[in-house]
């Protein structure tokens, strides 16, 4: 874990964004299409929901990145096995759909970004989340959601090849089975990213709200 005033000048509410990655109902909500995942993630996504109600309050800006597709299926990938099957899951991401609405009971607020993806594995390469990033002055990317198979690493990485920093609330995220996403913290994000608890999260966006 990081010092504590070294998470603390890394979490300038100023310099900071929160991520919310894949956190939908047809993701990680109770009719989801992914039932094991969404299981792993119960914990993660009422972690998610406190770190969201946080940054509200501190003045961090949120934004839930959101995979999705047309019904038509424009756009979207097929090169990679796990998009071929995800074209034939019972409850498909599609645009407008219940599937595709951030899950409870994380709340998205007037101010929140939303960022809808119709093709690719990340929520920041090829969409406007970095972008974005930049326009807000962001350094620090907490990084939150599922999956720690896929999207969160893709999410990580990217943000440190864009020289953000990336915080990761190990809690806050998930996948299956659940010893690989300790495996992945431990032997891969940890290398590139502050691994942290969401507790330690929200005593340093509580203490900037109490010093504002």
């Amino acid at each position: 874990m990081p010092s504590y005033d070294r998470l603390g000048e890394l979490l300038d509410p100023a310099g900071t964004v929160l991520l919310t990655v894949e956190c939908q109902q047809g993701v990680v909500g109770p009719d989801g299409a992914l039932p094991d995942l969404a299981r792993e993630a119960r914990s993660a996504v009422g972690n998610v929901a406190r770190l969201v109600a946080a940054a509200h309050a501190s003045g961090v800006q949120v934004i839930h990145a959101v995979a999705e597709r047309r019904p038509d299926g424009r756009g979207a990938s097929r090169n990679a096995r796990l998009f071929r099957a995800a074209e034939r899951l019972p409850v498909r991401q599609l645009t407008g759909t219940a599937a595709v609405r951030v899950a409870p009971p994380i709340e998205v607020a007037r101010e929140d970004i939303v960022v809808r993806r119709l093709h690719g594995l990340s929520p920041v390469q090829g969409t406007e989340v970095d972008a974005l990033l930049r326009n807000l002055g962001c350094r620090t990317l907490i990084v939150t959601g599922v999956s720690a198979n896929v999207a969160i690493p893709n999410a990580v990485f990217d943000a440190v090849n864009r020289g953000y920093t990336a915080v990761v609330p190990a809690d806050a995220i998930a996948g299956v089975p659940a010893d690989y996403t300790d495996a992945m913290i431990r032997n891969t994000l940890a290398l590139v990213a502050t691994v942290t608890s969401t507790e330690d999260v929200l005593r340093h966006l509580g203490r900037s709200r109490g010093t504002a």
